[in-house]
């Protein structure tokens, strides 16, 4: 078997260009521009390749983005204080905080101090409690891209989170999915997103038993440990859709880096009923989400119909 590679980069750019068409029709018809602002703070190398590559995207979807630098030695007490006139900016629909912070602010603080209308991040504990009882909320992009990806090679569109209208086809009704992490920003949330598709959902990690029979027993496997091709060909069961999360930098030839996720792709391909690349899979799609969730926020900021996206 010769697993269907999940294309991320063109599915991202789909979802953008959708994004971008809404973003216009409501700034048509009601004078609306969503607004990003990206908080970040230091020169961490990978944040700011992060950074540039979520505000290049603004552009293509029609969002205004602002980028506001501070240094390192940048105090708690100004984060905060940064992020309270952000949250009072009308024209501020999405705040975003490049994680992660140095050492003297503590991230927990700064994510509960942005204003749960414009986290774009979905961070904030009071859209983690709408998200786990299954009411509408802004939803971390990360587990919104993994849904997104795992359906498009199951034949279907992701639905806006929340919504109630009966749907007609739901891929995931009655699969297994493993997800392999517990973290608060993927594996919590995309175990929250499953079990709203039906899906028998099993959490794993690191003091899992015997982890490898585990992953095995998923139709759907999603991976996010940053541990560089933890998962390998008999951790997968024949046909599963397997989502990387994972990106992870080795030694590569001639001692120059490279780019590997948490899932040994070559080997996994040969079993899997499709795969998501590293680089190339999750990492648009995140982007693609982050745009939506931008606009999302500002239409329910501005009292508007969620978009149809």
């Amino acid at each position: 078997m010769t697993a269907r590679i999940i294309d991320g980069k063109t599915l991202a750019a789909e979802l953008i260009a959708r994004v971008a068409d809404e973003v216009a029709r409501v700034g048509r018809d009601h004078g609306l521009e969503p607004g990003l602002a990206v908080i970040l703070v230091g020169e961490n190398p990978a944040s700011e390749s992060y950074v540039r590559s979520k505000t290049m995207k603004t552009v293509t979807a029609g969002i205004r983005s602002s980028i506001h630098r501070l240094p390192e030695t940048t105090s708690e007490i100004d984060l905060l204080r940064l992020v309270a006139q952000l949250n009072a900016d009308r024209d501020v629909h999405g705040i975003l905080v490049q994680l992660p912070l140095p050492p003297q602010i503590d991230p927990h603080k700064v994510i509960e101090a942005v204003d749960p209308a414009k986290d774009v991040d979905g961070f904030h504990p009071m859209n983690a409690g709408r998200l786990a009882s299954g009411l509408p909320a802004l939803v971390p992009c990360t587990p919104s891209s993994c849904i997104r990806l795992a359906k498009s090679a199951h034949g279907a569109q992701a639905a806006p989170h929340g919504d109630t209208r009966e749907r007609v086809h739901m891929p995931f009704a009655g699969l297994e999915a493993v997800v392999i992490g517990r973290s608060n920003i993927v594996g919590k949330p995309l175990a929250q997103l499953l079990l709203g598709e039906n899906a028998t959902v099993t959490v794993a990690h690191s003091k899992t038993r015997d982890l490898p029979s585990v992953a095995r027993r998923a139709d759907l496997l999603f991976v996010s440990v940053g541990q560089p091709e933890l998962v390998r060909s008999d951790w997968v069961k024949p046909g599963a859709t397997v989502i990387d999360v994972g990106i992870n930098r080795i030694p590569g030839e001639g001692g120059k880096p490279r780019i590997v996720g948490d899932v040994a792709f070559a080997e996994v391909a040969t079993i899997a009923g499709a795969l998501t690349p590293v680089p190339g899979g999750v990492g648009p799609m995140t982007i693609a989400c982050l745009m939506l969730n931008t606009l999302r926020a500002a239409c329910t900021i501005a009292g508007l119909r969620k978009p149809a996206v």
